[in-house]
């Protein structure tokens, strides 16, 4: 989508702010001994307090309100009976529907205590986004982005999950551009313009830097046992710093 009108962004910004507090809400709730089931009512409830509603349950059929990956899951986690234990990586991402148009956003967190490397590695993926976003600006090509993602990830000593990426958002939860790589493509010609609403969201990993398909059907698993963190915006391009709708309050 490109925004062409003051209230296409406005209303952007409704929902970018709707999944933005329920993340945080969720986030605030990340302890020992709660399930991933009870996190993703907390995120549901918050978004249908503000008349939003679930993208990924809207548009796919996806067995929860969220997305909740522990461990060795790396996206689509199916929210269920698992406990929250010490030490586990958890990774969060909520996008909804709200009046006609779409916000996603996600984060990672280490249940506490916090090991080093799980430390590095979501400070890095945190670096990685920030680097993304200030490459996302107009004329820029989107190959760029993954390029900066890349060399954030290695100079860290890390890889990036290669078959995950962002995507084009705003009348739907993924539109055009579908991939938005974490790694450079020297084939992708595409070059941002002014107004594109994009999910951007590096995935940053220990080692593996291909996901396979758990038993579930939805659930993407590291099969060596790596960890990834991932950070995720959803923005609107501009000629300068992009607007980040999922802002957090």
């Amino acid at each position: 989508m490109t925004i062409e009108t003051e209230r296409e962004l406005q209303a952007l910004l409704k929902v970018g702010r709707v999944v933005a507090s329920a993340l945080q809400e969720m986030l605030s709730h990340v302890r020992p001994g709660i399930s991933t089931a009870e996190l993703d009512a907390i995120g549901d409830q918050v978004l249908k307090q503000h008349g939003a509603r679930s993208a990924p349950r809207e548009q796919y059929n996806f067995p929860g309100a969220t997305c909740i990956s522990v461990n060795e899951e790396v996206a689509h986690g199916i929210p269920g009976t698992r406990v929250l234990q010490p030490g586990d990586k958890v990774n969060i991402d909520v996008s909804a529907q709200l009046d006609g148009y779409f916000a996603d956003t996600g984060a990672t967190v280490i249940v506490p205590p916090v090991s080093k490397q799980a430390r590095r590695l979501c400070a890095t993926a945190q670096r990685a986004l920030k680097k993304a976003l200030q490459n996302a600006t107009a004329g820029q090509s989107l190959s760029e982005i993954g390029r900066v993602v890349e060399e954030e990830a290695g100079r860290s000593g890390f890889t990036v999950v290669k078959n995950l990426c962002g995507h084009g958002i705003g009348r739907k939860l993924h539109e055009e551009p579908n991939h938005i790589f974490s790694f450079y493509n020297p084939f992708e010609q595409t070059r941002l313009e002014k107004g594109m609403v994009l999910a951007i969201e590096p995935f940053i990993s220990t080692g593996d830097e291909l996901v396979e398909e758990a038993g579930d059907g939805w659930t993407l698993v590291a099969p060596q046992g790596s960890l990834v963190a991932q950070f995720e915006h959803t923005i609107v391009v501009t000629e300068e710093e992009p607007i980040i709708l999922t802002a957090w309050p």
